[in-house]
């Protein structure tokens, strides 16, 4: 049996606001079903850093994320602005919510967080050389406070279940796959 894409018959916005999207699309399967209420999720694409400092710490920051109403462990990230690439919004989240600057960035990788229901990608950044140049700029809803771990203690958080985020989880297996390489 072939794989192919589903044909969008129509769609329509039930909620269109800054932060999500949510429309309601007609799709034919492509098997003889028409599904006729089909959610999608319109989210902007999102970056993440697995983030090196100069002495080999990851950085990360530690929030309340009210969705989950858990304070959460993550790795720096945010939302791509308008027609920015997502290398310049990973060195502007980078500077605005942690104060460092980087000798290196490189993208590790591409995802979709939920594909079946969103639409939108994330991508994964690894930074090096990190050190602290300026002050944290943060957006009027960020209270965050930045934290340095080594490899061994971030291995060890993501074996102890202690990153809820499951981007994050996924970023930083990414950026610890690319450090064992370097190694």
């Amino acid at each position: 049996m072939e794989i192919v894409k589903w044909k969008t018959i129509s769609s329509k916005y039930l909620v269109k606001e800054k932060w999500a999207t949510l429309r309601v699309d007609v799709v034919d399967l492509q098997n003889g079903v028409i599904k006729d209420d089909y959610y999608v999720l319109e989210y902007p694409n999102w970056v993440t850093a697995v983030a090196i400092t100069q002495d080999n710490k990851i950085i990360m920051v530690r929030q309340y994320r009210h969705g989950g109403d858990i304070i959460s462990l993550e790795i720096p990230g945010g939302v791509i602005d308008g027609d920015e690439t997502p290398e310049d919004a990973i060195k502007r989240e980078m500077l605005e919510e942690t104060g460092y600057t980087f000798d290196s960035v490189e993208l590790l990788a591409s995802n979709y967080p939920n594909p079946a229901t969103s639409n939108n990608i994330s991508y994964t950044y690894l930074l090096k050389g990190g050190i602290k140049t300026h002050k944290q700029h943060l957006d009027e809803h960020e209270i965050l406070v930045v934290e340095e771990y080594t490899i061994a203690e971030v291995k060890q958080l993501l074996k102890t279940n202690e990153i809820a985020q499951s981007i994050h989880c996924t970023a930083l297996m990414y950026g610890l796959m690319a450090l064992d390489e370097l190694a």
